[in-house]
This record gives structure tokens, C-alpha cells and sequence, in this order.
């Protein structure tokens, strides 16, 4: 099987859509880079946030229903959801936060980690990973982060589950990674070139209750293939492991399948074409309400139900301030 190339992206639940943008471009000085529906349920949005063109790798996405139950992050689950950023900026993360009135506290110090620990509005886990690694990814040079302290993209996923060795398996047999090390409990995984943004951290829940996944709370995670070619024939193998795999699905800017690894977290497996500017112009990323071809004759009802929301003005720099939404 063709090994992943690493992630791609983490798809989690919110609650009130403003304060997940308003947490996500101006507190984590993010880039907006899609504003469309869920297009299994389109009465609710589906955000994207990443760099300046939405690259693979770079991406964590949301399903924002106002008003929904809140999750419990437990065993079954990718727990925590880590972002890379430059040796040598937590300092001034610190600071940042505190001037938002946001709580972060060091969650960790190595010879090659440290790591700030933040929670969303929702209360989904985050922590900052500046690491002795170089990221050469560029950043969003975003008007609330300077490119220099800025987040690269992904850096890793925490899942934690009841048989570590069950997950690992899969990870290493199906999915092509390769066990880095072993430390603390918790077993690191790497693909490609063992970057941030190639990492899996696999801990065992031991009594921790199971997850409901609900806001706060990690949906799945979702691993890179290059193109459909490849994702047909991860698909095929996947079945012939046994593996209940959805078909694959249109997901406009990159295609999809989903399964179940043995702890229980849902893995998707995306393509990094055709990409987020698919649909409008670079300097107008996630601007509009953009829906697929199957869902546009239905534009006025979906608008009618989604909750109506700003996107700050410094989310498309080459836009006129004041320019109505």
C-alpha cells in the first residue's frame, strides 16, 4: 500500500459559528480559507481554517451548531489537536492570549517540545508545538499574528484509546507510518519525512471513560493521498484488510473516504487536489457562502438557515476595508 504522506486535516464540532471564526483567525491567526455547509447536513456550516491557500496539512475545519450538546473528551478519540509554531514564540503566545483574556498554560517541556496548551471556545483541546524540528511551511501572515510567530499548520494528533497496539498496527500495517519513538506511555508515529504535520501520538486511555463526540470534541482526522488514483486503490486494499470503508465522496475541494480504526477514532482518507480555490479567486477565500453544484439550486433555503456571520475584513487582505460582506 502507498503510504500517507501525513495529515491533512482535523474536523471537529463547535457550537456558535462567530465565536469560532472570531477564536480562530483573530485569536490563532488562522486564514479562513472555505465558508460552506456541511453537505451531509446543509443546514449547518462547515468552516475551514489553514494557511494562505488552505494546503493540506495546514487545515482544521469545523461543524458549528449553535447550541449543541457538549462532548466529553475521552477514550475512542483524538484528543488533542496540536499546532505547529516556530521555536522560540511560545513566549509571545503567552502574551497574545493573555490579551484576549484567553487561559493558556505550559503543558510540557523536552530537549526537542515545548508546548502551550489552549482550549477553543468550545472547549477543544489545542496545544502549540514549538519544536526543535524545523517546519519550513509558510505561514498566514495574518494582521492579529505576525508570519514570524505564526502557526505553520499541523503539527499532530493525540488518540487515545483503550489497545494502543490495535491502533498502532493499523497506523504502521495500513496506513504506512512508522513507530519514532516511545516515551511516557504515549507511542509517536511519523509518515513522510517525520516533520510537524507528518506526527500521530497514540496513548492508552486506560480508565478513562469513552468520548461522546459532540462540541468540544474532535469528529476525525483525515491523512493525505496525492490524488483519486491513489485514494482508489488505499480504498481497495483497505476493503481487502476487512476494513468498512465508505465509498468515495465528493467533498469539492478534495475527496473523501472514511473507516473506523479498532479504538474507535474515524479516520478519512483525503486527496490534496482539486484544492480551495477550486471555486473563488485566492485573494477571496472564504468570503462567500460557497456550495457544490448539488446543493445550489437549494442556495435560498440553506441561506435562510444558517446563522448569518461576519468574517473579519483582515481575513482577505487584497479586499477594501469597509467592503460589505
Amino acid at each position: 500500500m502507498t503510504a500517507t504522506q501525513g495529515l491533512h486535516h482535523v474536523t471537529a464540532i463547535a457550537g456558535d459559528p462567530q465565536a469560532n471564526i472570531d477564536f480562530y483567525i483573530q485569536g490563532l491567526g488562522l486564514r479562513l480559507v472555505k465558508k460552506t455547509v456541511n453537505f451531509d447536513d446543509p443546514g449547518t456550516y462547515h468552516l475551514y481554517y489553514g494557511d494562505a491557500q488552505g494546503r493540506p496539512g495546514s487545515l482544521i475545519t469545523f461543524f458549528p451548531w449553535k447550541g449543541v450538546q457538549q462532548g466529553r473528551v475521552g477514550s475512542g478519540q483524538s484528543t488533542t489537536t496540536a499546532l505547529s509554531v516556530p521555536a522560540g514564540s511560545l513566549g509571545w503566545w503567552a502574551k497574545h492570549f493573555e490579551a484576549l483574556d484567553i487561559e493558556a498554560t505550559a503543558s510540557s517541556s523536552s530537549s526537542t517540545e515545548e508546548r502551550l496548551f489552549v482550549r477553543d471556545p468550545d472547549g477543544l483541546q489545542l496545544e502549540l508545538v514549538a519544536s526543535s524540528l524545523e517546519d519550513p511551511r509558510d505561514p498566514w501572515d495574518s494582521a492579529s499574528v505576525p508570519a514570524e510567530f505564526a502557526i505553520r499548520g499541523q503539527h499532530s494528533s493525540v488518540l487515545t484509546v483503550r489497545d494502543p497496539d490495535a491502533t498502532i498496527r493499523v497506523l504502521t500495517e495500513d496506513l504506512g507510518l512508522r513507530i519514532v519513538s516511545q516515551t511516557g506511555g504515549i507511542t509517536r508515529l511519523a509518515a513522510g519525512d517525520g516533520l510537524p504535520g507528518d506526527i500521530v501520538d497514540v496513548a492508552a486511555s486506560g480508565d478513562l471513560a469513552p468520548g461522546l463526540t459532540a462540541g468540544g470534541t474532535v469528529h476525525h482526522i483525515a491523512f493525505r493521498v496525492p490524488d483519486g488514483a491513489a485514494q482508489e486503490q488505499w480504498r481497495a486494499e483497505l476493503v481487502d484488510r476487512g476494513f468498512d470503508v465508505t465509498p468515495i465522496l465528493d467533498r469539492q475541494y478534495f475527496t473523501s473516504i472514511y473507516f473506523r480504526e479498532p479504538g474507535g477514532v474515524l479516520f478519512e482518507i483525503a486527496t490534496d487536489t482539486p484544492g480551495f480555490n477550486t471555486d473563488e479567486p485566492l485573494l477571496e477565500l472564504g468570503r462567500s457562502l460557497k456550495l457544490p453544484p448539488w446543493l445550489e439550486p437549494s442556495r435560498e433555503a440553506i441561506e435562510a438557515r444558517v446563522i448569518p456571520i461576519v468574517v473579519p475584513e483582515e481575513n482577505n487582505p487584497g479586499l477594501v476595508l469597509g467592503q460589505p460582506e
